[in-house]
């Protein structure tokens, strides 16, 4: 199977990075399916790699099912938790990172069908920030879990992830909702799934600690509204909604911890339904027609 993406048979599904706030992309995905729509190409960020892997693997309802299992095991399997003696412990072991990898990568491994990229019943890609190289590196062959795992590898919270002599971390350092690299591969329609973050306009922080998040939100967010605005004529983009309450999104330490886990099957159905509305008002609309969120029915 030809894994470039050059040749896109259906739509690409773009999965942005946001840690726990990721099962908003489940529901997005539960409606894209009830609707009909199944991708041609998957692109995925961060936690967006990790639910783009399992769509990638099995495009069709399953793969809802087999996500929403693995985001319940997220919470219970300590990917994020332990005691604070024991992140101490890590950290002090380690100098950079508070938590060990191994909860995750078990995850990973009981939960994608298959080991490598090639394997994917999709061609799929996700992105990686390469530490020695300073750049952006798209992972579309070879072992599923450490592309996934190098993706997801949030800077001070997991350690880099090591692969041919080079240091990968987190991708939504340089690509957060890759939809520039789906049109580059060939995509003429792109669904963008989120987790609410672009949904809201930024303020001025007014608190030292809201310094950093908005700080970290202007770096995630720029190439993203540089990437919408300079779409080619031919293409149309749907960024689905993804219902999420008014003030949920916090900053990127908060969304990583244990009991924001707690919250993933209301995410997941609230995604379901904000996203389900959209996608009756955008499948009725003339093709080449794109609606914002905020256009589909309350």
């Amino acid at each position: 199977m030809d894994h470039s993406g050059r040749d896109v048979h259906g739509p690409a599904f773009v999965l942005g990075g946001g840690g726990a706030l990721g099962a908003y992309e489940v529901g997005m995905l539960k409606a894209l399916f009830a609707a009909g729509v199944r991708p041609g190409l998957v692109l995925g960020t961060s936690v967006g790699a990790i639910n783009g892997a399992a769509v990638a693997a099995e495009p069709s309802q399953t793969s809802v099912d087999r996500l929403i299992d693995l985001w319940t095991g997220l919470g219970r399997a300590g990917v994020f938790s332990g005691s604070l003696v024991g992140r101490l412990s890590t950290a002090v072991r380690s100098r950079t990172h508070l938590y060990t990898p191994a909860p995750l990568v078990e995850l990973l491994h009981t939960h994608l069908p298959v080991t490598a990229i090639e394997e994917l019943d999709v061609p799929f890609q996700c992105v990686a920030a390469s530490i020695e190289h300073a750049a952006e590196h798209w992972f579309d062959r070879g072992p599923l879990v450490q592309a996934v795992l190098a993706s997801s590898a949030v800077p001070g919270l997991l350690p880099p992830v090591a692969l041919d002599g080079e240091h990968f971390v987190d991708g939504g350092l340089v690509n957060s909702i890759p939809v520039g690299r789906a049109v580059a591969l060939g995509a003429r329609e792109i669904y963008v799934l989120q987790v609410g973050r672009i949904e809201r306009p930024l303020t001025p922080p007014r608190l030292p600690w809201e310094v950093a998040t908005v700080s970290f939100e202007i770096a995630r967010r720029h190439r993203f509204a540089r990437d919408m605005t300079d779409l080619p004529s031919d293409v149309t983009v749907h960024v689905l909604p993804s219902g999420a309450a008014t003030g949920e999104a916090g900053g990127p330490l908060s969304q990583l911890r244990h009991r924001a886990f707690g919250q993933t099957a209301q995410r997941i159905e609230r995604a379901y339904t904000a996203s389900s509305r959209y996608l009756d008002s955008a499948l009725d609309a003339a093709p080449g027609t794109a609606l914002d969120p905020a256009d589909g029915p309350a």
